[in-house]
């Protein structure tokens, strides 16, 4: 019988693309490396657990993505990574970092994400988006504009620069620092308004195609704000106690769970890094750490609306310092993962080494590891690590030539 020697094309797919089988980022066979286990997670399996940590790229057309998006995006997707997120992504125009921002406020932003989730879905890989709300840190520069207007000075974006300075809001009026924007205290109809557009961002993702949503509770923006005692002074239900702090970050999470029955990721930071303890001797709360984190995720279990854990820290407060290294951020996925052995957690911060990414699954202190500026060295970081581990594992068709000694 003769070999059907034809090229096989992606079925379904919106245009030509080779099909890779198996997908791309798996293992041929021999060594099986915990880095290249499969992972399922409420239904959905993720053929690594080499995540793409969500990255800011400054990009975006009024919350549109652009084709800078899905070359950026589409090259994780053919390089063997597990899943990739899809940067912080703005549920309201005025929760943006910067002008340039990723949004999905208005139904025509949906197409150009739709075309990213169908590329990343033909190459075999998982992809998912994480919703924002910047909070009191938003209408500021992109990060190069901020170097160009040099440290000391105002970073915030006016409105002849397509900012929107007066509109600026945070549980509090309390501004990051005197380079930021002061934000005005959020009223009852703002925090309606701002759950309201998370579902409507939700109902928009599932039109998409995505396979997992996040919501970004990290790095200073509005739900770490609500959580830190740092940034939320309020004197109302949503302020002052633990309990209280955490009703409106949970009050969003069980609306997204609402709407979204696929996985539901959470990042946090677990640590706001301000020196000194997390709590005085009479034990009153003075910043966000470790304490705090565990008891959130464990209300966030009760009510059942998180299904990964991705642990990140800082970025609260600008009297911030961190102790910077390899990993440094890992010892908080370990101890929130050994609070809560059940619940997938992520582990991120400078994560570049193989062995050391291994190491951190074998020992059990994460299930995934989440990487970004290492990825932007080296896309290729999936197939390096396998390399590094003995394992051979399967390079896209288009690139096999370049890796054939590697496996």
């Amino acid at each position: 019988m003769a070999l059907d020697l034809r090229n096989t094309p992606v079925p379904g797919a919106r245009e030509y693309y080779p099909l890779n089988k198996p997908e791309i980022g798996t293992v041929l066979d021999g060594k099986h490396p915990k880095l290249f286990e499969p992972l399922d997670i409420k239904g959905v399996t993720f053929k690594n657990r080499i995540f793409v940590s969500p990255m800011c790229q400054y990009s975006s057309s009024d919350g549109h993505a652009t084709d800078w998006h899905l070359v950026h995006i589409g090259g994780f997707a053919t390089r063997g990574v597990g899943c990739i997120m899809i940067e912080a992504t703005s549920v309201v125009p005025e929760g943006r970092i910067s002008p340039e921002d990723a949004g999905l406020w208005t139904d025509t932003q949906m197409a150009p994400l739709k075309r990213i989730v169908e590329f990343c879905h033909a190459q075999g890989t998982k992809i998912g988006i994480q919703l924002a709300h910047a909070g009191r840190k938003a209408s500021t520069y992109a990060p190069w504009i901020k170097d160009r207007a040099g440290h000391g000075t105002s970073w915030v974006a006016k409105e002849n620069e397509n900012g929107w300075p007066d509109n600026v809001y945070a549980p509090s009026d309390i501004p990051f620092s005197d380079t930021y924007p002061k934000p005005k205290a959020m009223t009852v109809e703002d925090l309606q308004y701002v759950e309201d557009a998370f579902a409507a961002s939700a109902e928009r993702c599932k039109q998409i195609g995505f396979d997992f949503i996040e919501l970004h509770g990290a790095h200073g923006y509005l739900v770490h704000e609500f959580l830190s005692p740092l940034s939320n002074s309020r004197t109302d239900e949503y302020g002052g106690s633990l309990e209280n702090r955490m009703r409106y970050p949970l009050r969003l999470l069980q609306r997204l769970r609402s709407v979204w029955d696929k996985p539901l990721f959470v990042r946090i930071s677990a640590f706001d890094w301000v020196e000194g303890p997390e709590k005085a001797d009479d034990g009153t709360y003075l910043q966000w750490g470790i304490e705090q984190s565990t008891i959130f995720v464990s209300e966030m279990l009760k009510l059942g609306v998180i299904d990964l854990l991705d642990v990140s820290s800082s970025g609260l407060s600008s009297k911030q310092k961190i102790t910077v290294g390899p990993g440094y951020q890992v010892p908080f996925a370990e101890a929130l993962k050994k609070a809560h052995p059940s619940l997938v957690v992520g582990a991120v911060g400078m994560i570049s080494d193989p062995e050391l990414a291994e190491s951190y699954l074998v020992e059990g202190k994460a299930d995934v590891v989440l990487l970004a500026r290492e990825l932007l060295r080296n896309p290729h970081w999936a197939l390096y690590a396998a390399r590094k581990l003995g394992a051979k594992v399967k390079a896209a068709n288009q690139y096999e030539r370049a890796f054939a000694e590697w496996v």
